[in-house]
This record gives C-alpha cells, sequence and structure tokens, in this order.
C-alpha cells in the first residue's frame, strides 16, 4: 500500500512529468501497431508490390496520427485509449480502401460469377481474355489497341478487382458464347438484285448453320433465365438505297472468338459467287456525277 500511496502522491505532486510519461505511452502503443501491421500484412500478401505499398502506407498514417497525438494530445483532446485506437482503425480502412476493395471484388467475381478465367470481357475500357483471377488482380491477354479487330497486342494486363464495384463488366461469353455482327456491301445500280440477295444469303446460311443451332439452345436458356424477348438468330439481310449504290447489310451471329475469321470467309466466299455471275451482279464503288457542266467559249487570237 505504501508503494501505491508514494506513486499516487508523485503523480498528484508532478502533474507534468505525469502527462510526458502518458504521452511517451501513446507513442510507444502507436510504434507497436505499426510494428505488428507491417508483420501482419507481411505474412498475409505474397505480391511483392502489394505488400510493399501496404507497409509504406501503414508507416505513412502511423507518422500522420504520431503528429496528431503530438499536437492534440497536450490540448487535453484526446484523453481516453478507445478514441485513438479508433482513430488508428479509420486511418488504416482508409490508407488500404483499394486494398480492402480488391478483396471484397474478388469474392464477388467469385461467388456472383461475374467472369472467370477463359471470359472475354470488357472492363475499364480495357478488352481481353481472362487469364487469372486472385484475391487482388484480374489479369488478362489483352485485345485490340493498336492491332485490328479481336486480335491479342500481345500485352498481360493486371486489374484491381476493385473495378467490378465502379462500372460495367462486359461479358462476352457468360450464358450466351455468341455475339451479333454484321457487314454491308455495295452492289451497284443496275445489277440483278434478286441475284445478289439469293447469293448473300445462300453463303451465309451454308457457312452459319452450325453456329445458329447451337446458338438456338443457348438463347432458350437466357430468355429463360432473364426477362428479356425472344431473337431472331438465324442470318438476316436488310437493304437500303444510297445516293451511290444498294447498300446490302448482311446480319448474323457468330461465336465470339471466331468473329473475325468469319467476316473474312463470308466476304471471300460472297466476292467470288459475285464474280461468277458474270457481270449480272457488281459491286459497286464511289462514283462521281459532273452535272451542269458551264459551256467555255474559248476564241483563239492569232
Amino acid at each position: 500500500m505504501d508503494i501505491f500511496e508514494s506513486v499516487k502522491n508523485w503523480m498528484l505532486e508532478n502533474p507534468t512529468s505525469v502527462k510526458v510519461l502518458k504521452y511517451f505511452i501513446w507513442i510507444v502503443l502507436v510504434f507497436s501497431l505499426i510494428a505488428f501491421f507491417k508483420r501482419y500484412l507481411k505474412y498475409i500478401f505474397r505480391d511483392t508490390s502489394v505488400r510493399y505499398k501496404s507497409q509504406k502506407g501503414i508507416e505513412i498514417f502511423g507518422f500522420i496520427l504520431l503528429i496528431g497525438i503530438s499536437i492534440s494530445y497536450f490540448t487535453g483532446n484526446i484523453k481516453d485509449f478507445g478514441l485513438a485506437i479508433g482513430l488508428l482503425s479509420a486511418g488504416i480502412t482508409i490508407t488500404l480502401q483499394e486494398l480492402i476493395l480488391s478483396i471484397a471484388g474478388s469474392f464477388y467475381i467469385f461467388f456472383v460469377r461475374v467472369y472467370k478465367p477463359g471470359d472475354r470481357i470488357e472492363i475499364n475500357g480495357i478488352k481481353g481474355d481472362v487469364i487469372d483471377v486472385d484475391s487482388i488482380y484480374t489479369t488478362m491477354m489483352e485485345i485490340g489497341q493498336w492491332v485490328s479487330s479481336d486480335n491479342y497486342s500481345g500485352r498481360i494486363v493486371k486489374l484491381s478487382n476493385a473495378f467490378v464495384f465502379r462500372g460495367p463488366v462486359y461479358n462476352y461469353s457468360q450464358d450466351f458464347p455468341f455475339v451479333w455482327d454484321e457487314f454491308n456491301l455495295p452492289i451497284r445500280y443496275g445489277s440483278d438484285i434478286e441475284l445478289a440477295k439469293s447469293i448473300i444469303i445462300s453463303v451465309a446460311t451454308e457457312h452459319l448453320s452450325e453456329y445458329v443451332q447451337e446458338s438456338i439452345t443457348d438463347w432458350k436458356k437466357v430468355v429463360d433465365k432473364y426477362y428479356i424477348e425472344d431473337a431472331v438468330v438465324d442470318p438476316t439481310l436488310a437493304i437500303t438505297l444510297t445516293d451511290n449504290w444498294v447498300s446490302f447489310n448482311l446480319r448474323y451471329i457468330v461465336d465470339y472468338k471466331k468473329r473475325r475469321g468469319t467476316k473474312h470467309r463470308l466476304n471471300e466466299i460472297i466476292g467470288q459467287r459475285i464474280e461468277a455471275t458474270n457481270g449480272k451482279v457488281l459491286l459497286a464503288s464511289a462514283t462521281f456525277e459532273i452535272v451542269k457542266i458551264p459551256v467555255l467559249d474559248i476564241n483563239k487570237k492569232e
């Protein structure tokens, strides 16, 4: 009892010393928490970059907290342990919010089945095939950019899983692994329009029948699962009269991974069939007609 009484009397007689002692206890506590979280992050994150950035974030917030404690403690604003712990927890949440969102995004992707490795998606303006999904990043093989159509660019993109909460995710292969594609064929005026229609539809039907049959079953599943009207999966042709030619618009369904090759094959075969008509059907090109040419009266004088 004498010891406790002595300590109590000393604290009453030296309030400034007690205040400084409490301050140093807070400092030790904050440093201990920083060291604990850094060591904890070292074990849960195998990725060196993520671990480094997380530990640096903890350090930066810890020093900011120390500055705040140093300024506010001696003004009497921080009075209990619970408030300091609350501030520390809030600071860690703010500092690591991107990391926390990424981890939450990985659970969302897995349980909601937003996408999976092997799917072709477009997210945050980046299009590609998903090759890996971990707790932090989605890894994609990029498509497009400086190359045309659906070709790989060769770049591997790592995208934070947090982006699933920040915008739309376009999935080319989930539920319905087909897409509608189209292209225009300009046919010259004076051509046999009915023959041209017959050629285009017959070629499309002949070379797209496999995709049509496969897509019918998958589309029925989509109609049963979602609130959506039934759609025509057979090739369709629309004709538009323009100033220069008759435009034939062919719309058809195709496997999302074979879009480029299918368009090439259709154009090639249709072109060969048109050439075989011996001039009955001709492809058009841009032409210009000059009208109302002014009469020029040129007098040559010796």
